[in-house]
């Protein structure tokens, strides 16, 4: 069982109490090696697992940007030297083989992670996930659209790989960013992992979410600046066009997607995935701006459900909207949650682990195509035979 805090049950509105419950599929083909049996007498699995293949046609490269903002106070850890941000790129690379496998996590972000995942689950095997980018190879040439992702609270960047993957195998590039403390583990060049400070904060401290939406809409500026601006941190950074950015997030990164929209104009579409949001639009929307909502089936993110935040928004949205939720999906169906869990055997719910990836993946990408790129995808027009999972509500 996950060891949510008070704040982590908050973020994810008390959907997903226990995580393997929350992150998992239905079982699938990724049986468990057995080895040493666990404490509870289950067998541990050894082998690492691998993540889908990217469905694109490009191959993909990945590089870790390590980014400091000193320009900010760290709200969690005041006395920091600034804002620290780890990050990940995805982008479509010039062509397949060459560079070394990139990693999926460190051993020990993985172990931290682990631990919140209960017995049976071992850190080192998750560390070693099998990814499907090269480290530091060549970009293809061109100029791609540019999607930040932030991942939900207490769980790190590389929990939404196979998202941003595919999306740089079909023609992204794709900045997956850790905010400091805010995460079970965060992995620093310099030696040094950050811890959840921000946890104890909004448990014990009475800290309101919105500081959590509010503080990665700035960091997603920050992030902005260093890719886009006139002193890049990445020395391809010519291949993003960034007149084409958008954002995607889960859970409370979904939320911080609106929350750096109000923000930054620079943004120009978002996606929440089944986050609540911390802070209400402003009255002008998001200044016709397109923004997707997808979401569980259930009482939590059908209209009228638990989450009310997500009726004001979708009243609040001023510009192309949609709001889609997936029968038989649980709070982390929309990260690597279900290829994890059905590795190490963790309990699962109705929607297969195939199917939760191959959604969540389609759904991302049309909306992308169409608002970044200008490619009509009918797919978001409403319910088809080949999805029968998906549900467009306030049609």
């Amino acid at each position: 069982m996950m060891r949510f805090s008070k704040a982590a049950a908050a973020a994810v509105l008390v959907c997903s109490l226990a995580l393997p419950a929350g992150i998992a599929t239905a079982a699938g083909p990724d049986t468990p090696t057995a080895g040493a049996p666990a404490a509870s007498g289950t067998p541990q699995v050894t082998r690492p697992a691998t993540l889908p293949a990217p469905t694109g046609p490009y191959a993909v490269g990945s590089t870790v940007l390590p980014l400091v903002d000193r320009s900010r106070t760290d709200p969690w850890v005041p006395t920091a030297d600034g804002r620290a941000l780890m990050v990940t790129l995805h982008y479509p690379a010039a062509r397949p083989g060459g560079g070394r496998p990139a990693p999926y996590a460190t051993r020990e972000e993985a172990r931290l992670l682990a631990e919140q995942l209960g017995q049976g689950v071992s850190g080192d095997v998750l560390a070693r996930t099998r990814t499907h980018s090269s480290t530091d190879v060549r970009p293809a040439p061109g100029r791609h659209p540019l999607v930040l992702l932030s991942p939900g609270f207490g769980v790190s960047r590389w929990t939404l790989t196979h998202l941003a993957e595919d999306l740089a195998s079909r023609g992204y590039v794709v900045a997956s960013v850790d905010h400091a403390y805010e995460s079970y583990g965060i992995s620093l060049p310099d030696g040094r992992t950050l811890t959840c400070v921000a946890c104890t904060a909004l448990d014990e401290g009475g800290v309101h979410g919105s500081v959590v939406t509010s503080t990665r809409a700035a960091d997603m500026r920050y992030v902005l600046d260093r890719l886009t601006g006139p002193k890049p941190v990445w020395r391809y950074s010519g291949v993003i066009d960034a007149g084409r950015i958008g954002m995607a997030g889960h859970s409370i990164g979904g939320a911080s997607a609106a929350s750096a929209m109000v923000a930054d104009p620079r943004i120009d579409a978002g996606i929440n995935m089944d986050g609540a949001f911390w802070e209400d639009l402003p009255a002008e929307g998001l200044r016709g701006r397109p923004f997707l909502m997808l979401g569980t089936h259930d009482g939590t993110h059908l209209p009228g459900g638990q989450d009310a935040s997500w009726d004001r928004a979708w009243t609040a949205l001023d510009g192309w909207k949609r709001w889609i939720t997936v029968a038989g999906s649980e709070h982390f169906t929309f990260s690597d949650g279900p290829v994890i869990a059905r590795h190490f055997g963790l309990p699962q719910p109705e929607l297969p682990t195939d199917r939760a990836v191959a959604v969540t993946r389609t759904y991302v990408a049309a909306f992308f195509d169409q608002h970044l790129r200008g490619l009509p995808r009918p797919i978001l027009d409403g319910p088809t035979p080949a999805n029968p999972e998906v549900h467009f509500q306030h049609r």
